[in-house]
This record gives C-alpha cells, sequence and structure tokens, in this order.
C-alpha cells in the first residue's frame, strides 16, 4: 500500500508542475487567443536560469535565490517578446501565429545550447527540504511537497486574482469579448503585455520549481510544450481550473500506466486526451469556440 501511495504522490508532484506551466499556457491563450509554442522555451529557461543561479549541485541558500530571479527574469523576456514578436501578429490567422512562436521556440533553443551548452545540468535542494518522510515502509521527499504546495499556493493565487481584483476582471473580459472591453476604455495592448508577462513568469516558475527533481538539458522545452498543451486541452484551453483538473487527471493516468503498463507509461496521456476529446472535443471546463 504504502509502494501505491508513493507512486500517486510522486504523480502528484509532476502533475503540480505540469499545472503551474499550463495555467500560463492557457491563460494566455484565454485572453489573448493565441497558442504559444515557445512557452516551453520560458520552462526550460527558468530551469537552467536556477542551475546557473544556483550554482550547479550544491543549491545551498542560493535556490532561494534563484528561484526569486528566474521566473522574473523569464517574465522580462515575456515582455520584451509580446512587445517586439507576437503584438504585430494578433489580427493574423491562427496559423500565422502558431509558426511565429514556433520560430522563437527555435530560436530559443538555439541560444539555450549556445549558452549552456549541451550537457544537462542538476541542481540539489536546499537543505531544509533536502531530507524525506516516511510513509509506510518507504520514504517520499520533502521537496516534492513542496513543489505541491506550491502549485496549491498558485492555484489559489489565481483564483483570487481573476476574480476579486480589477486586473481579473479585464483579464476574464478579454476573454469573453476583447472588442467590448477596448471599447469601454480598457487598454487591451497593455492589458496583452500584462498577461502575457504572467504567463512567462509562471513556466518560468515551474521550470525553476522543476529543477532539483529532474535534469535540465536542451530539449526540456520540447517534451513540457507538449505535456503542458495536452494538460490544457484536457482542461479547457482558457480555463486556469480546467487546466489544474486536467494535471491531476494525467497524474492519474501516469500513475497507471506505472502500475499497470510500465512499457507502456509514456502513452497514457494521449490515450487520456483522447477519451476527453471523444467525450467533450472543447476540453472538461471548456467551451465550445464562438
Amino acid at each position: 500500500m504504502s509502494h501505491y501511495l508513493i507512486t500517486l504522490l510522486s504523480a502528484m508532484t509532476e502533475a503540480s508542475s505540469l499545472f503551474v506551466a499550463a495555467a500560463g499556457l492557457t491563460l494566455v491563450f484565454g485572453a489573448m487567443r493565441i497558442i504559444n509554442i515557445a512557452h516551453g522555451s520560458f520552462y526550460m529557461y527558468g530551469a537552467f536560469l536556477v542551475t546557473t543561479v544556483a550554482g550547479g549541485v550544491i543549491g545551498g541558500e542560493r535556490f532561494w535565490l534563484a528561484l526569486l530571479i528566474a521566473p522574473l527574469a523569464v517574465a522580462v523576456l515575456g515582455i520584451i517578446t509580446e512587445l517586439t514578436v507576437l503584438r504585430r501578429v494578433y489580427r493574423s490567422e491562427h496559423l500565422v501565429q502558431l509558426v511565429a512562436t514556433y520560430a522563437l521556440f527555435l530560436i530559443f533553443g538555439d541560444v539555450a545550447l549556445r549558452l549552456w551548452g549541451s550537457q544537462a545540468r542538476s541542481v540539489a535542494a536546499p537543505s531544509p527540504l533536502g531530507g524525506s518522510i516516511a510513509i509506510g515502509s518507504g520514504q517520499f521527499p520533502v521537496y516534492d511537497i513542496f513543489a505541491m504546495g506550491v502549485a496549491v499556493l498558485i492555484g489559489l493565487g489565481l483564483w483570487v486574482l481573476l476574480q476579486h481584483t480589477a486586473l481579473g476582471w479585464r483579464i476574464r473580459g478579454a476573454v469573453e469579448d476583447r472588442e467590448m472591453l477596448a471599447s469601454s476604455g480598457t487598454n487591451v495592448a497593455l492589458l496583452s503585455t500584462a498577461v502575457f508577462a504572467i504567463g512567462a513568469f509562471l513556466a518560468g516558475l515551474a521550470g525553476a520549481i522543476s529543477a532539483p527533481l529532474q535534469s535540465t538539458a536542451p530539449g526540456l522545452d520540447a517534451s513540457i510544450i507538449v505535456a503542458a498543451f495536452i494538460v490544457a486541452v484536457i482542461g479547457g484551453l482558457g480555463s486556469v481550473a480546467g487546466a489544474a483538473i486536467g494535471a491531476i487527471v494525467i497524474g492519474l493516468f501516469n500513475t497507471a500506466g506505472v502500475l499497470w503498463a510500465p512499457n507502456w507509461e509514456p502513452a497514457f496521456i494521449y490515450l487520456a486526451m483522447i477519451i476527453v476529446l471523444a467525450v467533450r472535443p472543447w476540453g472538461l471546463l471548456g467551451t465550445p469556440e464562438r
């Protein structure tokens, strides 16, 4: 029983980082109607920046500084990206936007390769989070519990932002009708920059939190954007609550794959997406496109 519980908790740890990344992706799509492939690059940059600032495998107390710097630096990169590239393609077809963000994805990947090289990097969790707790006859890392706690706090923070702040009201207005929101006097261009910065911040934070959980190397951007996109599609593009449910669904399906069919475990997330889309093509909490 302890083995099954630890396996489930490990899957929920993975789901936590997926939720934080997918929340930024789905928030940007909901408010701006842009599928940002470069979102995976922001995640990878967050992880690389943590390994750089924290000093390789000796995480130490510099990890907390890295955890602050990395998502903020990625948010600044997101602002620059939105102002210089994406603002020019807002009114273009989705295919043009997709090609533009894919081009950014390739550029950011090459830049990361030149900055950090092709070798995998790792960073240790800070000493207060470096131990394990006993669960039955097994052990579960304390840092994994911290990662899940951060995801819960991010979820609550986004709920407060969207439901109880003026910025959240405007973001929800942009999701419903950007033209009507603009006619009410809201600076939609500035709002788009703010939303994209929040999305980039969340991607960078997800990468930063995940750095001690996995090796950081080129190619991390491709793997995370696929998983985050699946989570967002399952939950419904544009729905942050749906992203949370989608991450949990992926976590459960991953657990089922590990326990029942280890050789086929990577395919289970695609199976989850197929099942959901067969029943609700717009996702669990999404709405049909008007």
